[in-house]
Formats: C-alpha cells, sequence, structure tokens
C-alpha cells in the first residue's frame, strides 16, 4: 500500500510539472545556402517536430546574430526534456543530410525558464515581432537586478507593454531575457506610438526616477544588447 501510494505521488509530481522551459538554438545558413537551407530546414520542422518538439523559427533582423535563426522548442519541463533522447534514428539523419551540410559551424543552444511574475503576458501568449533584452547582472547583484526588473513590469503594465521575462540556466552567464511582444508590429519602437522608456518610467514612479534607476543599473548590471526578430511561420512546425 505505501509503495503504491509512493509511486502515485511520483506520478503526480511528474505530471505537475509546469511546462515552462523553452530551448533555444541557433543557426546561420552558408551564404550562398540561404534559399536551400530555408527549404530543408523548413521541410525537417514539419515532418519531425510536433507536439512537445514543436518549432517556432525566427528569423533574426539585427544585432551580432543578425541574418542567424533561432529555433524555439517548447515550452516543455525538465521532466520531458531528461526524456527527450534524439528524436530516433531518421530525425538525426535527416537533420544530418539535408540541414547540417548548409548551415555553418556557429550557432549556439540554450535553456530558459519564463518567470511568470515578472511578466506581463502569458507565456504562449505570441506575436510576430519581438525584441529581446539580455541583462547580465554583475557577480553577486542577481537579486538586485531581479528587483530591477520588477519596477519595469510596473511601467510596462502602465503602458500597455507586452513583455515576456526569462531566466537563463546552464547557458553561460547568468541573465534576464526581456522579451518585448510588439502585437501590432515594428511600429511600437516609434515614440509616437510607445513614448521612450525614460518618459514612461518618469510618468510612473515620479520625475527624477529614471535617474535613480539608472545609478542602479551601473551598480548592479554588467551589461545588455538588444535585437529584433521576425517570425517565420514558413518555416516553422505546422
Amino acid at each position: 500500500m505505501k509503495l503504491t501510494l509512493f509511486c502515485l505521488m511520483l506520478s503526480m509530481a511528474a505530471i505537475g510539472q509546469e511546462k515552462n522551459v523553452l530551448s533555444a538554438t541557433r543557426i546561420f545558413a552558408k551564404a550562398d545556402k540561404v534559399p536551400e537551407m530555408e527549404k530543408a530546414l523548413a521541410a525537417h520542422a514539419q515532418h519531425y517536430h510536433t507536439g512537445d518538439w514543436k518549432w517556432r523559427i525566427f528569423e533574426i533582423m539585427s544585432g551580432p546574430d543578425a541574418g542567424g535563426y533561432q529555433i524555439n522548442e517548447g515550452p516543455n519541463n525538465w521532466e520531458t526534456l531528461d526524456k527527450r533522447a534524439d528524436l530516433g534514428a531518421a530525425h538525426t539523419a535527416d537533420w544530418g543530410k539535408t540541414v547540417g551540410p548548409l548551415i555553418t559551424e556557429a550557432g549556439s543552444s540554450s535553456f530558459a525558464v519564463f518567470n511568470a511574475e515578472l511578466s506581463t503576458v502569458q507565456l504562449t501568449d505570441y506575436s510576430d515581432k519581438i525584441m529581446i533584452s539580455r541583462m547580465f547582472p554583475k557577480p553577486g547583484m542577481l537579486g538586485a537586478v531581479e528587483e530591477m526588473v520588477k519596477k519595469l513590469k510596473k511601467v510596462w503594465q502602465a503602458t500597455g507593454e507586452t513583455v515576456a521575462v526569462y531566466t537563463a540556466v546552464a547557458s553561460g552567464p547568468p541573465q534576464f531575457i526581456l522579451v518585448s511582444r510588439m502585437k501590432t508590429g515594428l511600429r511600437e519602437l516609434d515614440p509616437s506610438v510607445m513614448k521612450p522608456l525614460p518618459e514612461r518610467f518618469d510618468a510612473t514612479y515620479g520625475a527624477g526616477a529614471w535617474q535613480t534607476f539608472l545609478a542602479d543599473y551601473a551598480k548592479n548590471v554588467e551589461s545588455r544588447w538588444s535585437e529584433l526578430l521576425a517570425y517565420r511561420a514558413d518555416l516553422s512546425s505546422k
């Protein structure tokens, strides 16, 4: 009886794990193979990546990885990822024969966990145009940067900005990943549509608040950079 109850509890714990883990892989097509690579990538995604392994593929429009592609898989939980294996020999062979020869050796893979408490949008409430901003805390300042993001959330809420916040896990330096999901497109970058952040910050917290925030930024944040990405439905899983 006790053994049965213990097994049941373990099963319920696995079922109860929240699906909040995103896997992201970045690849780069060889300069003279872009059309062929996109065709192979779309065929692979649409044949082999469904259900838990469904792919949302973005083209990177700006920043150090401009011209590359980000493949988002998930959300999943760690239990599911632990049992993933390699999706089978046919999957691996297809990638190696069709996509692999058309991409460069450069690339990266990472994991990030969605933080609902810091976000102003649901995990799967996606948009076609996004801006990813990465904040890298100085050593020992992870908690301080989290408090800074909480302050930003209040500004986002006040001005209707939809931002999904993730934290990197076992993927290089600790970082907060702020994904602005621009529901009406890049037009939201225009000051006439969305006022500049310093102005909105002072409107929320009072005159001079932004300067105080910048002082905290200098004290707590090692570096920051941003990039724009566009969703490629034609390449993604169906």
